[in-house]
């Protein structure tokens, strides 16, 4: 009984901890209801070259208001360089660490060592067309304000693949 009551105390712990953090970490977040016939993402030559088909997607808009004070000032004045800057900040953050040491302990070779896979090459990068993300993640678009991101399988592979992905990261 005693081993049973533990593993059930660890399991109610970790559950808490896990829904309390995430409760914490979205607190000023915003998901937004979408119609994906009005967005261009969904209309773009990417859509279509990635998913020919037209099987069923799943699709959210996940929404962040940051106050201007909180912004460096620079940024403000550049729309690429705040876009940039929001990228190197997903990809080099806490919230990508264990994601990216997992596919670094299982895909990092000689095939994808010129990708980006440590902390600094993700923050120091521009996010140009072609950028490599952990053997995970391709840029595929890049405007002045937004990063178009491939995603689902190794971006070695060029067709379509089983499980397909593709979003934009704006600012």
């Amino acid at each position: 009984m005693g081993l049973f009551r533990n593993i059930l105390r660890t399991t109610a712990i970790g559950a808490s901890a896990g829904i309390g953090t995430f409760f914490i970490a979205t607190r000023k977040t915003t998901f937004v209801p979408m119609d994906p016939a009005t967005l261009p993402l969904f209309s773009s030559r990417q859509a279509r070259l990635f998913n020919p088909n037209k099987n069923p997607q799943t699709y959210d808009d996940c929404m962040r208001a940051v106050p201007f004070s909180e912004i460096k000032p620079e940024l403000l004045e550049d729309k690429k360089a705040l876009v940039t800057a929001f990228c190197a900040g997903v990809w080099s953050g806490p919230g990508y660490e264990i994601q990216r040491r997992y596919l670094e302990r299982k895909y990092y070779g000689p095939e994808t060592k010129e990708q980006l896979w440590t902390r600094e090459q993700l923050k120091s990068s521009s996010y140009p067309v072609g950028t490599v993300v952990t053997d995970h993640f391709e840029v595929v678009q890049r405007t002045r304000d937004s990063v178009v991101v491939r995603c689902g399988d190794t971006p070695r592979i060029r067709d379509v693949r089983p499980s397909e992905g593709v979003f934009e990261m704006a600012a």
